[in-house]
């Protein structure tokens, strides 16, 4: 290795070391986002970790979780990805308004999308009553209302994800595709979906992890009745008060998937997506 390599590698190491006031301030973020999840696992009941997972109550609330989350998040792809499209690709009246209505559940407290659903599909609500004596479809207090509150919540995190990646993304390849004779639909299928698969993948995860944690919007939408309802999280609120030991330990059950879930996502896809 010539001097002058060695001085350039020396000086690249140099430069990516951060100053010591931005190292402290890292440091005391790490700490403050770190400590709670830390404490949760020193303080866990771990000889009860067995008896309280397999217990009815628990079963019944994973099972729950993880079922109706996937179905949010796969509802989140039906229907996230052409909406992503729509606001990437196409130019029309409001699409900044309905840009920003479209993201607002990720800022919304999550109660008060509960209250909108209710407003919105509750059996007084604005399409909710319609929906009752038509078609006999009642959907607060049920599973399905379980689905559609995780839906309204966790499917902005996949359209806002997509939606991104096809901004970023020039629609040449789509362009072409169409001028040399593809169909829109085609051109979409075959051009655009392999194109942002990354994105997509991101977008679902996210969906799917906002799903499954989803506790605000869903018992003011859909209660919390055990088996039909009550998902984990809001079997963890309702064990604080009963046993506080049995509520850290769902808690930790949460905790182990959803970082699983975002450790697997940020070492298989998000650095795709960035070179993307």
């Amino acid at each position: 290795m010539s001097a002058s390599s060695g001085t350039a590698e020396g000086a690249g190491t140099r430069a990516r070391r951060p100053p010591v006031a931005i190292a402290v301030l890292a440091a005391i973020g790490a700490v403050f986002l770190c400590l709670p999840i830390v404490a949760l696992v020193v303080g866990a009941p771990w000889s009860r970790l067995v008896e309280v997972v397999t217990s009815p109550v628990v079963r019944d609330a994973l099972v729950l979780s993880l079922g109706t989350s996937t179905v949010a998040a796969a509802l989140s792809v039906v229907f996230g990805v052409p909406l992503a499209w729509v606001l990437a690709r196409t130019e029309f009246v409001g699409r900044a308004v309905l840009r920003g209505v479209v993201a607002l559940p990720i800022v919304l407290p999550p109660v008060v999308g509960g209250v909108a659903l209710l407003a919105a599909l509750g059996r007084r609500g604005v399409l909710g009553g319609f929906l009752e004596s038509r078609f006999g479809v009642v959907l607060p207090f049920s599973t399905a209302g379980v689905v559609v509150a995780q839906t309204f919540v966790a499917m902005p995190f996949l359209v806002v994800t997509v939606e991104a990646a096809l901004r970023t993304r020039r629609a040449g390849d789509e362009d072409a595709a169409v001028v040399l004779g593809a169909s829109r639909w085609r051109t979409f299928r075959e051009v655009t979906l392999p194109a942002t698969a990354p994105a997509i993948v991101a977008g679902v995860v996210l969906a799917w992890a906002r799903a499954l944690g989803e506790f605000g919007a869903t018992v003011t939408f859909a209660g919390n009745l055990q088996g039909r309802t009550q998902t984990l999280p809001l079997a963890i609120y309702l064990g604080l008060d009963v046993d506080a030991g049995a509520a850290t330990v769902m808690s930790l059950v949460l905790v182990a998937v959803s970082l699983a879930v975002l450790i697997g996502l940020r070492s298989r896809w998000l650095p795709e997506l960035v070179r993307r």
